[in-house]
């Protein structure tokens, strides 16, 4: 059985989890974060979260977020994992986990080699690492941009200790040959599967994750 694990983010409709956990998804994202055609509201994704099914680990994706606004949404939300997509700092990271108590994967943007170095930085501090591709500068989004990074910066690549995800630009039918060229066991998706922004799509779903789960690398 293959141990590839995929990630549905942005869901916002009972529907959406549901798809999800049917097609063997294992995470499910809500985003917090207003500009997002996929943001839901704290009592939307308390109700979602609450419904979701066992075993099906739920993922709150922040942007920069304060203090008060986690103790907020851990408050209320039944939560597996926080997400921190923002440009939050080693240091922050780690105290965001330390406060909470949960483990915190980090999202790092990738545009170029360059960028390589910082994911060992987060890796000390981060229980899970998502590589995602930089967003540009004028985005609005700091990710679900549907946008891909040159994967092969990533072939080969052994040496990180933490489980990592393997996020941008993923669809149903790139995401076998991503799995491949990386050697990612895990990977997101969010605009892949979606009708349009912020509709997610439970046939794209099925197949994305079947497709994934399929695939070897």
């Amino acid at each position: 059985m293959s141990d590839i694990r995929v990630k549905i983010c942005g869901l916002k409709t009972p529907q959406d989890v549901a798809a999800a956990a049917a097609a063997g998804a294992a995470y499910a994202g809500f985003v917090f974060f207003a500009k997002s055609p996929r943001h839901v509201t704290i009592a939307e994704a308390a109700a979602l979260a609450i419904d979701a099914p066992v075993g099906l680990c739920k993922v709150a994706l922040t942007v920069n977020a304060t203090d008060a606004e986690l103790d907020a949404i851990t408050d209320a939300v039944p939560l597996d994992m926080l997400q921190l997509h923002g440009k939050e700092a080693p240091q922050r990271v780690a105290e965001v986990r330390a406060r909470y108590g949960l483990p915190v994967m980090k999202a790092v943007g990738i545009a170029d080699a360059s960028d390589l170095p910082q994911i060992a930085e987060y890796e000390q501090v981060a229980d899970q690492l998502l590589i995602d591709a930089k967003p540009p500068r004028d985005a609005v989004l700091p990710g679900g941009n549907g946008l891909a990074f040159d994967w092969r910066l990533l072939a080969g690549r052994k040496y990180w200790q933490k489980p990592w995800m393997l996020a941008g630009g993923l669809t149903p039918d790139n995401v076998a040959e991503a799995v491949r060229m990386t050697g990612t066991r895990q990977v997101d998706v969010s605009s892949g599967v979606e009708s349009a922004p912020g509709q997610k799509d439970a046939a794209l779903i099925d197949v994305f994750t079947k497709a994934a789960i399929a695939a070897r690398g």
